[in-house]
């Protein structure tokens, strides 16, 4: 529960892969608290379809493909002109990867890094520079379980969470002096569209994540709490952290 239930009134917060799932539900959660968002994604029908759902209609859509690494400082320089220094940053934005190592070609694993792991530290680059940001900053990148316990096939997709992991906990003890905080959620097995594809794929065998989490299948807002409660003064004191919302997964 926040101590102060307006304390995002009027707080700006940059969101990416906004459009659905876990972005969307921390973006509902995040309009319902009062924070102007700065909603970022590739599909614009689905972020349309998002802004008909949060509350007020003052929030900025942005269509862009995040994986277009060389324009993403172009990008950030427009919405701070628009908008000023942000006090939030979400990076919900990413892709799987299922692909025996036979198949991981270069390209593959240039395309899954470039998506959910160098985006995430373009962004943070260029929000953190000098008026960019907000005394008190909190960026949240979206981890996965697989960054911490293996499984065949999701070697490039592991790989990149793997990697905010580690630059998360290098980037807390070198934005500390700006009063930045920034941690990555460790997300299970979710019920969001990129899970209905996994389970596809299992097709009639069970998904064995779920085996081993014993507290079921999470639904997205279970993990826009924990992102919302980072974002808050709440945890003013956790920076540099990778926070589990995974049903018990990592502890079974």
């Amino acid at each position: 529960m926040m101590n102060n239930i307006n304390e995002f009134s009027g707080k700006k917060v940059l969101i990416t892969g906004a459009a659905e799932g876990i972005g969307k539900e921390t973006a509902i959660h995040l309009s319902r608290m009062g924070a102007f968002l700065i909603l970022i994604d590739v599909n614009n029908e689905k972020l349309s379809e998002l802004n008909s759902e949060l509350l007020h209609n003052n929030h900025i859509l942005i269509n862009f493909d995040i994986g277009k690494i060389d324009e993403i400082e172009g990008k950030i320089k427009q919405i701070i002109s628009l908008t000023g220094p942000v006090d939030g940053y979400i990076h919900c934005v990413g892709i799987r990867s299922r692909r025996p190592i036979s198949m991981l070609y270069p390209k593959i694993i240039n395309d899954v890094m470039r998506i959910n792991f160098s985006s995430f530290i373009e962004i943070t680059r260029c929000i953190t520079k000098k008026y960019n940001y907000n005394d008190g900053l909190s960026i949240v990148g979206i981890s996965s379980i697989s960054s911490v316990r293996g499984g065949a096939s999701v070697t490039a997709y592991a790989a990149s969470k793997a990697a905010m992991d580690g630059a998360v906990r290098c980037l807390a003890k070198e934005l500390a002096s700006k009063k930045i905080r920034i941690n990555t959620v460790v997300p299970g097995q979710i019920n969001t569209p990129a899970y209905s594809t996994l389970v596809e794929f299992y097709q009639d065998s069970k998904d064995p994540t779920l085996s081993r989490q014993y507290l079921g299948l999470g639904e997205s807002k279970d993990v826009a709490n924990v992102i919302v409660f980072l974002l808050s003064t709440n945890s003013s004191f956790i920076s540099g952290s990778s926070i589990p919302v995974d049903g018990g997964f990592l502890s079974s």
